[in-house]
């Protein structure tokens, strides 16, 4: 069974969608507490340095998501969703001028979903 750190819902999809129309190929990174706390923000790929510090969670659709180790580290036990809501963030984030902006929901991971993780030694 694979397992994936990081989904999205139906809103953030289609904002995605939006997006793409626009500025083409996209990547995410999870802040870690500038600007906005700790807010997902959404850039074109390529205008986010990645560093060795940074950990690819997945794909949403075709496009990287990424956070950095430290944070990591307090996330690495959850399943993260990239949901959308109204409202502007103080972000440099790409939806900002679209009215709506990225947050992420989590939930822990099951039993079951940890120790196929820990099996595979993503954690």
């Amino acid at each position: 069974m694979k397992i994936e750190r990081i989904g999205a819902t139906e809103a953030a999809l289609e904002l995605i969608h939006k997006l793409e129309a626009q500025y083409g190929d996209l990547m995410f990174h999870q802040s870690g507490g500038c600007c906005d706390g700790s807010a997902p923000m959404c850039f074109e790929r390529g205008e986010f340095k990645i560093g060795e510090s940074d950990v690819l969670l997945g794909h949403i659709l075709k496009h990287p998501f990424y956070m950095s180790r430290d944070q990591y580290e307090y996330w690495k036990h959850t399943h993260l969703t990239l949901d959308s809501t109204r409202g502007r963030g103080s972000s440099f984030s790409l939806e900002i001028p679209y009215g709506e902006r990225f947050i992420i929901r989590s939930r822990l991971f099951s039993d079951e979903e940890y120790k196929t993780l820990v099996k595979e030694g993503v954690i």
